[in-house]
């Protein structure tokens, strides 16, 4: 896949194939900030290697830990910059580098600038920064509360108790809780606002610290806000964590192994819906970290079969796509490619708590709006979320824009599965977090149960094939 366009393949039949996934971006970013942190050397095991998770540890070794491959995985071994110095960072596009690696500067001797792609500068990063403040960081923005800024680390960070609104990102929490082990006082943070999107993010945070020895309570209970309890902003109000306390203390982690990358897979499960056809992943994880009941619930529920054997976990279509009202809100990055196969389903679909999407790598719910509408589809933007009429769709020519999100891209393909022609401009910024995006869906149509890895060891993507 170059620079350029991509032809989505179109599907002459139903697909079967057997795939494996590259490990999961926030897994990975979450790993290798705790390895950073921890008081010795850690080795990751099947990390993602992709943009952001290069742009993760570029950050860090820049900020003095070693980061190097090491096998099929990646050795870490935490270090310091030397005092004083004039560091910079650059976060290209990636929200998890833009709101993790601030906290580990703070605990740096460092002046370290962050800056990265002019979509990041438009990114909602302010109430992180002034968190930290807060805490007891020296942070210069300019007022902005955004890209660039400055972090003047002092090698330590005194902590405490914080109150900051995270509707905007659930980021904005993990990056706060990932490095309080190593504040003074640990650290108490609490969420007043309306609902944190992607909320299991946030309790693989907290998952991953424990794993690594940290102690951390959860309690309070988050309150409803402006798109809570509502079909057109967003859902309804759930009793989770609004408050999180973390102790100071060591942290381990050891040798961690990263599951594949759920979000990421659901391209290639709405692929079993949308053809009739059907998908094996053998390496689904049993008891995951991610979303990964949601995630199966929400296919099911569109008319997908799902079903655990020996082999992973299958995801057959059943000749019939349904459409759904489901609150996104905890898995958001399913929106997009949800939206495409909703668009070819058999009656229309309402999905919400998604408003946040609009400040992601782009405005998501304009972008696919305006993509899905010119090919004769039906899509209206609503205040948290999307409403999809199935029409009759046509690519007529017309060039699907992926406004450089890697999401943009997936959705394209899983359209481009049942609408011959669709041609998505600037493809390759699907190796933000999939590298090999496009080998892998070429084999899965490829051939009956074909088993192709994508990532590291992988095929990557053909080049030479205006793709």
């Amino acid at each position: 896949m170059d620079s350029g366009s991509w032809q989505a393949p179109h599907a002459e039949g139903p697909v079967h194939a057997r795939l494996r996934l590259p490990g999961s971006k926030s897994v990975t970013n979450r790993a290798l900030v705790l390895a950073a942190l921890s008081d010795g050397p850690s080795v990751i095991e099947g990390p993602l290697r992709a943009r952001d998770t290069l742009l993760a540890a570029a950050a860090l070794r820049a900020m003095g830990t070693t980061v190097e491959d090491y096998g099929t995985g990646m050795r870490v071994a935490p270090g310091q910059p030397p005092a004083g110095a004039a560091l910079s960072v650059d976060v290209g596009n990636a929200g998890t580098v833009m709101r993790f690696l601030p906290a580990v500067a703070a605990l740096t001797g460092a002046a370290v600038r962050f800056d990265g792609d002019a979509r990041a500068r438009e990114r909602p990063v302010g109430a992180l920064l002034a968190a930290l403040r807060t805490l007891g960081a020296e942070i210069s923005d300019g007022g902005r509360g955004a890209l660039p800024f400055t972090v003047s680390g002092r090698g330590s960070l005194r902590g405490g108790t914080v109150t900051l609104d995270a509707s905007g990102s659930s980021q904005l929490v993990s990056g706060l809780l990932l490095a309080a082990p190593r504040f003074a006082a640990g650290a108490e943070i609490r969420h007043s606002g309306p609902p944190v999107p992607s909320a299991p993010h946030i309790e693989m945070t907290v998952r991953m610290l424990r794993a690594a020895g940290a102690a951390v309570e959860t309690g309070g209970t988050e309150t409803g806000g402006a798109e809570a309890g509502s079909a057109e902003t967003g859902g309804t109000p759930g009793s989770r964590p609004g408050v999180w306390r973390v102790l100071p203390g060591r942290l381990n982690l050891g040798t961690f192994t990263v599951e594949p990358d759920l979000s990421n897979a659901v391209p290639f499960l709405a692929a079993a819906l949308v053809t009739g056809g059907s998908v094996t992943l053998p390496d689904w994880p049993a008891s995951s970290l991610q979303a990964a009941d949601q995630i199966l619930q929400t296919l099911a529920r569109m008319g997908a079969a799902c079903s655990h054997t020996a082999d992973g976990l299958t995801v057959t279509g059943t000749g019939a796509i349904r459409g759904i009202d489901a609150d996104l809100r905890d898995i958001p990055e399913l929106c997009l490619p949800l939206t495409a196969a909703a668009a070819l389903a058999s009656s229309p679909s309402v999905l919400t708590g998604v408003g946040h999407t609009r400040a992601q790598e782009t405005d998501r719910l304009a972008a696919i709006a305006k993509e899905i509408n010119a090919l004769g589809g039906d899509v209206t933007e609503l205040p948290g979320g999307l409403r999809i009429r199935p029409r009759p769709l046509r690519a007529s020519g017309r060039e699907f824009d992926s406004y450089d999100d890697h999401r943009m891209v997936m959705a394209a393909a899983v359209l481009g599965l049942a609408v011959p022609g669709i041609r998505v401009l600037n493809a390759a910024t699907v190796g933000k977090t999939f590298p090999g995006f496009a080998a892998l869906w070429a084999h899965m149509l490829g051939g009956r149960d074909a088993a192709v890895t994508a990532g590291p060891a992988g095929p990557a993507d053909p080049p030479g094939q205006g793709s």
